[in-house]
């Protein structure tokens, strides 16, 4: 088989010619009884089909075309063979490989009616009688197996190109939910410990208290958002290199507290007895929480938020509101990665999220979330 490939497409071309025509002329030379003899029109129809065959893949219209009339030249003239039709039956079966079904009916009609009036014809000579009905049958046998073979082919094209598509769709999936969990892990946490390092910076001379809370502060937050980074890391890739390392469970609505705890932000929270959510209905009303939290302190310039966190009716309902300046522009909601986040977060738990500024001032952030998730963890 690799010898064939080796031979590239214009070689096997020819080998298949080259033994097809000796298969044909050696079958023409037989000289079956009650037939008629080889002689010079034989061998001439014999040089044409040949000819004709060598373009049978490149074109398989003409290739068929020149090999059938030499078929039905030989049917006519009275030569009888198992294998004269060989050239023509290949060339049939390029035909429907390389076509369309429409295509391959076209020819099949033809064919059919073509062999069954030379079969008829030659039959008015003395000796010789084809039986029209096979001779009908006989191209519609490559053009079926070309048209099975060619449906095959399509359908491994089809599977190949789904498999593909799908491939592609969850990559792009995957790197969107990379994406999001680093951007929630990383956002926050470096906006909180901008603002408490700018504290600490202001406080450095006449406060040094406040300085040192601050910088304490910073410390922790950097600690807690490794921590986390490496969990969602692990959680990211296989871990398949030595042993198991201890992971930080995925944050949950218990750990909200210690999140207020770490913004520079006077935050109120009024969170009801929400137990036996599924994890991934905590973790997305977590991270909606303490993105539209970073979200304040870094875009909206707002000094005091309230978060309520109540379930109701099957529902785990989230709100936040923050004092943000009066009309502020869309910017100040952090309209971009962030609030995308919270949508796909929102969704991908089967809940719906709203948000838009207040008309007193300030944003609110409204997130439904089923306690029981639709979508896929």
């Amino acid at each position: 088989m690799e010898r064939l490939h080796g031979l590239g497409r214009f070689g096997r071309e020819l080998l298949l010619t080259l033994v097809v025509g000796g298969v044909t002329a050696a079958d023409l030379a037989s000289n079956v009884p009650g037939s008629r003899e080889d002689d010079w029109l034989s061998w001439s129809v014999m040089a044409v089909s040949v000819a004709g065959l060598l373009a049978h893949r490149r074109h398989p219209m003409a290739a068929a075309a020149v090999t059938g009339v030499g078929a039905l030249t030989w049917t006519v003239s009275g030569h009888l063979g198992e294998l004269l039709n060989l050239p023509a039956m290949v060339c049939l079966y390029y035909v429907a490989l390389a076509g369309s079904r429409r295509r391959t009916w076209r020819v099949a009609l033809l064919a059919a009616f073509a062999s069954g009036a030379a079969a008829v014809a030659a039959g008015q000579e003395e000796g010789v009688v084809p039986s029209p009905v096979l001779e009908m049958a006989i191209p519609l046998v490559p053009l079926l197996l070309g048209e099975v073979v060619r449906g095959r082919h399509e359908m491994a094209r089809r599977a190949a190109a789904e498999h593909r598509r799908e491939t592609a769709r969850r990559v792009r999936e995957e790197r969107v939910r990379m994406a999001r969990e680093l951007h929630d892990v990383i956002a926050h946490t470096v906006s909180a410990m901008t603002v408490q390092a700018g504290v600490a910076l202001d406080a450095l001379d006449s406060r040094p208290e406040m300085t040192r809370s601050a910088l304490r502060q910073v410390r922790e937050s950097g600690r807690s958002a490794v921590r986390e980074l490496r969990t969602t890391l692990a959680m990211l890739r296989d871990e398949t290199d030595g042993p198991a390392q201890p992971l930080t469970p995925a944050p949950r609505l218990d750990g909200l507290p210690e999140l207020i705890e770490r913004l520079p932000l006077s935050v109120t929270l009024h969170a009801g007895k929400a137990g036996g959510l599924p994890p991934v209905v905590e973790l997305a009303a977590y991270r909606i929480v303490q993105e539209s939290l970073t979200n304040a302190v870094k875009h909206a310039g707002a000094r005091r938020a309230t978060v309520l966190v109540h379930p109701a009716g099957g529902h785990l309902l989230i709100e936040i509101t923050n004092d943000g300046p009066p009309h502020a522009p869309a910017v100040a909601a952090g309209e971009g990665f962030g609030l995308l986040g919270m949508r796909e977060r929102a969704h991908s738990v089967g809940g719906t999220l709203e948000y838009g500024p207040l008309p007193t001032g300030g944003f609110k952030v409204r997130a439904t979330l089923p306690t029981a998730p639709e979508g896929p963890p």
